[in-house]
């Protein structure tokens, strides 16, 4: 029974796959269990029953996305010892006056800009720190503050090939480059943008309200003052500069994100550890190794093998041969119907193995149009749903969970139920507003 590949819906390996996946959620939504528990029980599950062998099982798990948060995760560790993160914030919160709904409005906004560059998830990892420290001196709750940075984030990794993983895979895949995905992509992305500050305003910015004290008491805090090693915030920014470089000519330098991020997060420790005696070195890099999130890995581990074992079975063929017998041969009805099954698929599933899987079926698509150039409208729409539809569910995306393990660290409740509560019906309304666009654009 091992490697087998068939589309049966009756097969066993298609039936446990698609149950182990149903409960893994269950058990994430209704936090029972802690997530982390769930996904590597469940994925050895999978493989003691022989569904997956074990190569199968750890070339399931993207590793490139593993290396990139841990190596990210160790800077940001390092980088905020200096005293970085709490200089920014105390610049950001007086840029907009010691406004909660300014600031709101501003770390928002610098999540997407930056995002778009940077990798989506590094991006939750520097700025999530700096919004509980601006957070804390206004006393305003910190957790409107981190919905709006998840969203901006993932908003934002969708107007570029290098924002977020789906559209380097997808870049790849059909030969489209940098330049294509911002003319085709970023016109939507500003507007859905400028639609979800709206909302964040609606629901949240009117009615936060820091008293005066508290705000002429970010007006006059110093922002030097937050740093408290200034060789160590020199190099950092030296770190995270050449990191940032290094991600945008990856292709050049013939390496992946993670190996980049897991180079400079070593070079951070070194760079922490010159100073001090060697008996100290375990001990603070143990205290590094300690901030990262080692829920979250754990439970990426988890699920990319779940996902692993529901793709191996033939589950997500499957589905895709649906979407192509549902679309026959109206290209407006397939790039729709991408559209909007990418969103939803996406909210449930990672959106990494599920654009990893959608590639050859959208291929198989190209000769029923007339070749590759036609079926262009399909890939935009591919990437559209993947990306955003992300900010569906807590699951949806690796920078909501990012966010979710950090707040918990910090004993703000971030759960799956009220962050997908409010989440699920604004990622709908960006959806529609990318369905008017393809239309509009493309037929």
């Amino acid at each position: 029974m091992n490697g087998m590949h068939s589309h049966d819906p009756q097969s066993f390996a298609f039936l446990a796959s698609s149950a182990a996946l149903v409960i893994v959620y269950a058990l994430v939504v209704t936090e029972l269990v802690n997530r982390a528990i769930v996904a590597v029980l469940g994925a050895g599950l999978l493989i003691a029953l022989g569904i997956l062998s074990q190569q199968q099982a750890i070339a399931a798990v993207d590793f490139n996305t593993i290396g990139l948060l841990v190596g990210m995760m160790i800077m940001v560790a390092v980088a905020r010892k200096s005293g970085l993160f709490g200089y920014v914030a105390v610049k950001a919160a007086q840029f907009a006056r010691g406004s909660p709904a300014g600031i709101l409005f501003a770390l928002a906004l610098v999540t997407a800009i930056l995002s778009a560059f940077l990798n989506n998830v590094t991006m939750i990892l520097l700025v999530v720190p700096v919004t509980f420290l601006v957070c804390g001196e206004l006393k305003v709750p910190v957790y409107p503050f981190l919905f709006a940075e998840v969203f901006a984030s993932n908003i934002g990794g969708t107007a570029t090939l290098i924002g977020d993983p789906p559209n380097i895979m997808i870049g790849s895949a059909a030969h489209l480059s940098f330049d294509q995905f911002l003319l085709h992509l970023a016109p939507v992305v500003l507007v859905i943008l400028a639609a979800q500050f709206a909302v964040n305003h609606l629901i949240w910015g009117r009615k936060l309200r820091a008293d005066a004290g508290d705000r002429a008491h970010v007006m006059q805090l110093k922002a030097a003052e937050a740093i408290e090693d200034r060789r160590l915030l020199r190099w950092s920014v030296i770190a995270l500069l050449l990191t940032t470089a290094a991600f945008a000519v990856e292709d050049q330098l013939h390496l992946q994100a993670a190996t980049i991020a897991m180079i400079g997060g070593a070079a951070m420790l070194l760079i922490d550890n010159i100073p001090l005696a060697h008996s100290e070195h375990a001990r603070n890099v143990t205290s590094a190794l300690n901030e990262i999130e080692w829920i979250t890995i754990f439970f990426f581990l988890g699920l990319f093998m779940v996902v692993g074992a529901v793709e191996h079975a033939g589950v997500l063929a499957w589905l895709g041969d649906r979407l192509i017998a549902a679309t026959g041969s109206d290209m407006r009805l397939a790039a729709s119907g991408t559209l909007w099954v990418s969103a939803v698929l996406s909210a449930i599933v990672d959106n990494i193995p599920f654009v990893a899987t959608m590639i050859p079926l959208i291929k198989t698509l190209a000769p029923h149009f007339g070749g590759e150039a036609a079926i262009q409208p399909v890939w935009w729409s591919l990437a559209l749903g993947a990306c955003l539809g992300g900010n569906g569910t807590l699951v949806g995306a690796s920078p909501n969970l990012v966010a979710a393990g950090l707040a918990e660290k910090a004993g703000v409740e971030f759960s799956f139920l009220k962050f997908t509560a409010l989440a699920f019906p604004m990622m709908l309304g960006s959806i529609g507003l990318c369905q008017i666009y393809i239309l509009w654009r493309y037929f």
